[in-house]
């Protein structure tokens, strides 16, 4: 392989902030709110034009489709996401449980407004480069933007990329899943001009099940209480394509849910491509993988105009802005949250909050209709190195089965907020974050509203 020699640069700073969160995903958007709520000068940093991730960038709206009844969910932060959508005309019902789904266009001006009300200084368009370490220091970041390289510095770091970035290029110890055996990566899109009525009478009279995700190349694991409630799961229309030539058969797993579907026929949140192997850290297979999701999702459109009732007419609405990816590196943190910890009811001193027993894939499917829950442990967000940096949402630490749990999107906003609430405490006693009192911790968090037993 050839290389070439970067010439050395004077790179300007061009912001020096008391708290720095990278990421305005779930995690990220929670933790600078619960930084800045905590009266510390916070700065959050994106990539893309708008906050929210996964919300407005992929296109994932169904942020709490797992509760039900007898679901104990997590407060703060997380719940206000959806409170505060529904209250901006953002959010509609969800049809499978007792929540909203986001809509993820509206909700970019949502989280413009969260941002804007909370005082955090907003730095869009920029992407990490490189994290600055001087004498085993981390002192901040460099960014690349169409305004150039840019340093900036901060006495605490949050990173929220969603794939460890910072951490990683720092020297944190991290695992990171294999290539062959990660969740696949989705490309989400959303259609319009569907006849809302049609679609759902047609849904009423043939209902699927939890249960009928198992088949053709997958396999779930549930508890059993989950097999016979209702799903908003397509893939007979598939399956009939396949057999009519539309879609080649090796693709049996263009199928999955639907998220709602509105008055004006936008049938959204369509969650039907699944793409194995595809590791979000390499640009190669991001690349890759975007251009074939989009290919699947067209046949995915086509099937459905043909075999769904109500879907004869409509069309693409949109696509997400970018690859929505489940699984790649995790920290090696200070505790590792275990299988039993999410299956069992894990309880820790250290508690930041709390997350129902929602336990989605690696082909498992668990859903929380019983009031079990467990702790999120502020340890999961610490890694062995530095004493300014956290890490939080989906690469907290932790193994297969527990990251399926951390994963989702409540629960990345509820470590995104106990990691803002820790980083704020930490400067505002002048402790490290490893030596952070995790009382004050809490008493801040149960001040914003969180709920950590």
């Amino acid at each position: 392989m050839r290389h070439i020699t970067e010439a050395a640069r004077e790179i300007e700073v061009i912001l020096e902030t008391d708290i720095l969160v990278v990421g305005s995903g779930p995690g990220g958007l929670a933790a600078a709110l619960g930084a800045a709520r905590a009266g510390v000068d916070t700065t959050l940093v994106d990539r893309f034009g708008c906050f929210g991730g996964n919300i407005t960038q992929v296109g994932v709206e169904g942020f709490a489709w797992y509760r039900h009844e007898q679901t104990v969910d997590s407060e703060g932060i997380g719940r206000e996401f959806e409170e505060r959508a529904k209250t901006m005309g953002a959010a509609m019902p969800e049809p499978q449980s007792i929540s909203h789904s986001l809509d993820g266009e509206a909700f970019k001006y949502v989280a413009d407004v969260l941002v804007q009300e909370a005082g955090i200084r907003p730095m869009l368009h920029r992407t990490f480069v490189a994290p600055i370490v001087e004498g085993g220091t981390l002192r901040g970041i460099i960014t690349e933007s169409k305004s150039g390289r840019e340093a900036i510095l901060a006495k605490r770091i949050i990173d929220a990329t969603g794939d460890a970035d910072i951490a990683t290029r720092a020297g944190v110890a991290h695992f990171k899943t294999p290539k062959e055996k990660m969740m696949a990566a989705s490309v989400m899109f959303s259609m319009s001009g569907v006849d809302k009525k049609k679609f759902l009478d047609a849904v009423k009279a043939d209902p699927q099940t939890y249960k009928d995700w198992a088949g053709g190349e997958w396999t779930i694991e549930t508890s059993g209480k989950e097999d016979h409630m209702f799903s908003p799961f397509l893939r007979k229309p598939f399956r009939q394509a396949i057999e009519a030539g539309m879609i080649p058969k090796h693709l049996q797993t263009i199928c999955g849910t639907w998220g709602t579907v509105s008055d004006q026929g936008d049938l959204t949140y369509l969650n039907l491509v699944h793409l194995p192997a595809c590791d979000g850290t390499d640009a190669n297979d991001l690349s890759a993988n975007e251009i074939e999701g989009r290919r699947q999702a067209m046949m995915a459109i086509a099937a459905l105009q043909k075999f769904t009732p109500g879907c004869e007419n409509a069309k693409l609405r949109n696509f997400g802005m970018t690859i929505g990816i489940r699984d790649t590196r995790k920290i090696d943190a200070h505790y590792n949250l275990t299988a039993h910890d999410v299956r069992e009811q894990a309880r820790f001193e250290d508690s930041i909050g709390i997350f129902p027993e929602f336990i989605d894939g690696y082909g498992i499917l668990i859903l929380p209709t019983t009031g079990r829950y467990f702790h999120v442990p502020y340890r999961a967000m610490l890694p062995k190195k530095f004493d300014n940096l956290l890490v939080t949402g989906r690469n907290i630490g932790g193994d297969r089965d527990s990251h399926c749990a951390v994963r989702n999107m409540m629960c990345c906003a509820v470590s995104g907020q106990g990691a803002g609430v820790a980083a704020a405490v930490s400067l505002k006693t002048d402790a490290t974050v490893q030596k952070v009192d995790v009382k004050s911790v809490q008493k801040e968090l149960l001040r914003q509203g969180a709920r950590i037993s």
